[in-house]
């Protein structure tokens, strides 16, 4: 069973949460999406989850600010480290005790990287996996978008200027209107050599629903962010990172260096598949979202019992 809530964080931005799964789960898991998409990014993962069984866990997916049912965010706001910060309001929320696994997907994992980096002690103590699904830890360091170097140069300019433009165009969604015509170039841009119709869709309807504000506002913050100096601290915790080879927003490079900084991280590159793996490729990323859980709930477990085995002391007196 599925509840909803909103949250209202310490700036006053109310957040759509949706939460699943038994109350009791030994391990909760949170969920990221990526820029100009929504929670429903995960309806795939989330099914999975569920499917299993007594082992299921706890489940948050919630539309970060400015996106999907949240509210409006302040330009100003429109920042990974904002988004961060918010990622630390839900878990103290909604997920107040217990191991904690965290996906992110796309400028998701670029969140859970900026929660590691300004809230490291609590990370630290809550965060028992990470799967990080077509992210980057350094910006737009890699984006080519499929093209030669020069060509590649001059779109990242272009979508520059363009984004500083839609950042000053306030809560307005216009854009729905020319979705349509823009149908080809999501395709091409987002997607690999496959593509379901209601994987298509979905994305659609996700970037319809984005502000324009929203659109540009976190383009700026995304494409700074540098954070291999962060991932490099968390070696040994377990994690799996995800790509597709087709991938033309962070293609592989940014995988590599992911799991590079990140020691211990297991690397798939999925061949043929581009940036939306969660419905491109929904039982691969299932699957090693599920992986990640199961050993997570033995580790759990395994601390259980360490806790309560009495001491030599103990069994001395």
């Amino acid at each position: 069973m599925q509840t909803r809530s909103e949250i209202t964080t310490t700036d006053g931005v109310k957040l759509h949460v949706s939460i699943s799964g038994p109350q009791d789960a030994q391990v909760t898991v949170v969920l990221a999406h990526g820029w100009c998409l929504d929670r429903r990014t995960w309806l795939h993962q989330i099914t999975a989850l569920a499917g299993m069984g007594r082992r299921a866990p706890r489940v948050i997916a919630f539309d970060t600010r400015g996106h999907g049912r949240s509210g409006a965010t302040r330009l100003r706001e429109a920042t990974l480290a904002r988004l961060g910060d918010d990622m630390a309001e839900v878990i103290r929320r909604c997920a107040p005790t217990g191991p904690v696994v965290l996906a992110g997907h796309s400028m998701g994992g670029m969140t859970i990287m900026e929660y590691a980096h300004r809230h490291p002690g609590e990370f630290a103590a809550r965060v028992a996996g990470l799967l990080l699904i077509s992210t980057t830890a350094e910006g737009h360091t890699h984006t080519r978008y499929g093209l030669p170097g020069s060509m590649a140069n001059l779109l990242r300019a272009g979508e520059t200027f363009g984004a500083g433009l839609l950042a000053r165009s306030g809560t307005w969604r216009p854009h729905r209107a020319v979705l349509p015509a823009l149908r080809p170039a999501l395709r091409w841009l987002l997607f690999g050599d496959d593509c379901a119709e209601e994987a298509m869709l979905l994305t659609m309807r996700s970037l319809g629903r984005a502000p324009l504000r929203s659109i540009g506002g976190f383009r700026e913050s995304v494409g700074a962010q540098r954070r291999l100096d962060t991932l490099a601290e968390l070696s040994g915790m377990p994690a799996t990172v995800l790509v597709g080879d087709r991938d033309r927003l962070t293609p592989p490079a940014c995988a590599e260096s992911i799991a590079g900084a990140l020691t211990g991280a297991q690397l798939t590159v999925l061949a043929g598949a581009g940036h939306m793996l969660p419905l491109e490729r929904p039982a691969e990323v299932s699957e090693a979202l599920v992986a990640i859980v199961r050993r997570a709930t033995r580790d759990a477990k395994r601390a259980r019992r360490a806790m309560t085995r009495p001491s030599r002391c103990s069994r001395a007196a």
